[in-house]
């Protein structure tokens, strides 16, 4: 693994402090808080690490309280709110300076069998023939591991867009739980930003305040971060400096692997507010 890689997962592993409480570094990606991701994948390591080795985190529902600071750490303090006999249930805050500024619910499961459908898998170009045929170009943050391939972007209505992405940097460990870790973290990007495509209004526009106000995840099948998944985003309304938007994660193979919404503040300094 590279570098860039090996810091990601050191930095959704976590320092135990005593029993429920934990503590992780944080990560600065030249935005103006940390990172909202960074809090969803690390808030789901702090409530892996607490329940059987056996049980796998299906969904987390979270809340942004306050802004973060990328330059301190985030402490973790863990709810053992239920342990049943299928589902294991924890809640979780994240701390910096003494106030909560992220807390979610998160559930866990067995493997079990049961009824399954799911919705056809959108029918794109594979991110190997973007690249080949020179349609496309890997993005991603300075010295960041995660890659990304815009397959294309609607700015109609709804607002939409569809990206592949990865964990770049060679094969990863197997672990399950360490690949919901990174799905988590990794949902963060792009989502909220999908519905900016409506208007003349783009990330980095000095009018724009926009940060997450919540943000859900159910994970579906075992997702594995170091194959190419394709995210499908879009946003179905904007309103009261507030934008919505959802997403899924396909692999290669077209199975639906996760499911995500997200509500934020999107505010334009000189628009008239709602």
């Amino acid at each position: 693994m590279t570098q860039p890689l090996d810091d990601l997962i050191a930095l959704l592993g976590l320092e135990a402090l005593e029993e429920n409480l934990f503590r992780g570094q944080s990560q600065d990606l030249g935005l103006p808080q940390l990172f909202g991701g960074q809090a969803l994948g690390q808030a789901a390591s702090a409530a892996t690490q607490t329940v059987p080795a056996d049980r796998f985190l299906h969904s987390l529902h979270g809340y942004f309280l306050r802004r973060g600071d990328a330059n301190l750490p985030v402490v973790y303090s863990v709810d053992r709110v239920r342990d049943g006999g299928s589902f294991t249930t924890r809640r979780v805050t994240a701390i910096q300076r003494g106030q909560p500024i992220f807390f979610c619910s998160a559930s866990f499961q067995g493997h079990e069998h049961g009824l399954q459908h799911q919705p056809e898998a959108p029918t794109v170009a594979s991110p190997e023939t973007l690249l080949n045929e020179g349609q496309a170009k890997r993005h991603r943050f300075r010295g960041h591991p995660v890659e990304f391939i815009i397959v294309d972007e609607h700015h109609g209505q709804p607002p939409s867009r569809r990206i592949w992405f990865r964990m770049g940097g060679g094969s990863m460990p197997a672990d399950p739980a360490l690949h919901r870790y990174l799905l988590a973290y990794s949902s963060d990007f792009n989502l909220l930003l999908t519905s900016l495509l409506a208007h003349d209004v783009e990330f980095g526009d000095p009018r724009l305040r926009i940060a997450s106000l919540d943000h859900a995840l159910w994970i579906h099948r075992h997702p594995k971060l170091d194959e190419w998944l394709l995210y499908e985003m879009e946003s179905p309304w904007a309103g009261g400096a507030r934008g919505f938007a959802q997403g899924r994660f396909y692999d290669q193979a077209g199975h639906l692997i996760a499911s995500t919404a997200q509500e934020g503040m999107v505010r334009v300094m000189d628009d008239r507010r709602d």
